[in-house]
Formats: structure tokens, sequence, C-alpha cells
């Protein structure tokens, strides 16, 4: 990805900070505490993007910039993770895409449309929140959505509990190129930042919640248009992804599938340029529906 020479100049630290300074910090319930969003953009029509597993808003780090020009952003960290309080024991996806719907009714009022964007685990978070909010919901993109097959392979991760260092630093390189991203030259320092954070904010077993299939519930009962994208070395499905495209359209014929070649799992950051004109246009497309 092309960046200025102004962004090169920044660390990561400075990069996220720049990003998130630019936002409205919003708290709405969760458990017994709130759940975080961060809101970018003044005007354009409302865009909800909810972050994978372990993970918080700086997944979304190249897709804010791009789209807060000409959408108002609704990017929270989910419950259980990142900033937001953990959701009541024990957390179920349908409790949790619950509590999330309940912030955007905060937000957003009780009947403003928006589209959706749900990346890996939020992708079957947005697919019960489309059960909740599918009147108002114009459209529903899932990119590297999980739980549609069982693995035929477990992902083993470095452990990086008690690490420090380069240590630390090695563990985060090994799990972001295991779990989300195809070409080592992607595992550049911003990444390497947002693994760290994310990695050490996050407290919710999101693999158990993805086990349990929440998308072959949702997604036979969705009537509004539904988007699906992977990168083409996604690694949850490098090894059974056109059984996964299989079962999207059996669960939802109508769903619109893409591809985008030689990219992993986190398709928004490692190939931003490839996604963001993806996302722009299936978002054109579902306005005109």
């Amino acid at each position: 990805m092309a960046v200025s020479g102004a962004a090169q100049a920044e660390t990561p630290e400075q990069t996220l900070r720049r990003i998130a300074a630019r936002a409205r910090r919003v708290e709405t319930p969760c458990g017994d505490g709130s759940m975080v969003w961060h809101l970018w953009g003044e005007s354009g029509p409302a865009l909800v993007l909810l972050h994978g597993g372990a993970g918080s808003w700086r997944h979304w780090v190249r897709t804010i910039e791009p789209f807060a020009a000409r959408h108002r952003l609704l990017v929270p960290d989910l419950p259980g993770m990142g900033e937001s309080a953990d959701p009541p024991a024990p957390p179920g996806m349908a409790e949790i895409a619950a509590i999330t719907a309940r912030g955007i009714e905060r937000i957003l009022g009780p009947a403003e449309p928006y589209d959706l964007v749900g990346f890996s685990f939020g992708a079957s978070v947005g697919g019960h929140i489309a059960l909740l909010h599918g009147a108002r919901m114009r459209s529903l993109t899932l990119i590297g959505p999980g739980g549609l097959v069982p693995a035929r392979q477990p992902l083993r991760l470095e452990r990086v509990r008690g690490k420090t260092g380069a240590e630390l630093v090695e563990a985060h390189r090994t799990n972001l190129l295991r779990l989300m991203l195809a070409d080592p030259a992607s595992v550049d320092p911003l990444a390497l930042a947002i693994q760290d954070w994310n990695a050490s904010h996050s407290r919710l077993d999101t693999p158990a919640l993805i086990a349990r299939r929440p998308l072959a519930e949702s997604l036979p009962q969705l009537s509004i248009p539904v988007n699906a994208v992977w990168g083409e070395r996604d690694q949850y499905a490098y090894w059974g992804l056109e059984e996964r495209i299989a079962v999207i359209r059996e669960l939802c014929p109508h769903a619109h599938v893409h591809v985008v070649p030689v990219a992993g799992h986190w398709l928004a950051y490692e190939d931003a340029p490839a996604f963001n004109a993806y996302l722009e246009e299936r978002l054109r497309a579902g306005a005109a529906q």
C-alpha cells in the first residue's frame, strides 16, 4: 500500500493517535460497564464497521480515513474486547449482537438506515444484528466470515503471555503470518503494534462462539443485500475456500461473493485499496436497490 512521506515518518503510535483524535468517542451500556464507540465523519450515509476476534477499532485503520470523507462511521470495540466492558456471563452471540444493536440505536436513533460491515468474528455478530435490524439495514458485508464449515486443521499460535521485547515482537509476527496476513512484507510495524494492543485487551473467547456456526442461523433469514469477500489466501479458508463459498450460497442464495487475489484473512489491512474499492462498489449497489 503506497503511503505519503508524512505517513511514512509517523510511528505506529502516532498514526493510531492521529486517527483516534479525529473521532468522537461515545459509550453505550454493556454488561456492568460501557461499550466504546469511535465515530468518524460528519455527513453521508451511516456505516457500521465491526472488527474481528481479539480485535478493536484498529482493525479498520486503513478503511477509516478513506470512508470518513463520505460516510458517518460507527466503529466500536465489541463487548469483551478493546476498551469495552465484558458482556453478561455466559456470553452468547445473540446477547453480544443485542448489546451492539442497542448501541447503534442510541447513536443513530430508532429508524435511520445504515450499512454494516463485519470482519471475521464481526461478520457473525453482524448476521445476528441483521436479525434485529434487517428492516433498516441497507446491506451486510461479511469479510472472511468464519464458522461456516469445520476447520480442517487447527491454527496454532505462539504464546505471547510473559514475553517482552524482541521475543514478543517475533511471537506477534509469527501469529500474524499464521492467522492474519499472507505476505511477510505486510507484517509491518503498524500491524505489529495493532496486534500487540488488541491481544493484550481481549478477554472474550471468540472461537467458542464461532464454533456454534451463528451465520448458519442468521443468513437463511435475511432478505437484505449480503456480500461476502475473502482474501484468496485467507488462513482460515485457504484449504477450503470453495467449500465456504458454496455454504454461503446455500445459506444465502442472493449473496454477492468476491475473492481478492493473494491477500490473507485481514484483507482490509493487507490489500486496503482492493478492499476499499470493493466495499465502495457494494455500498453503491446496495443504495441503488
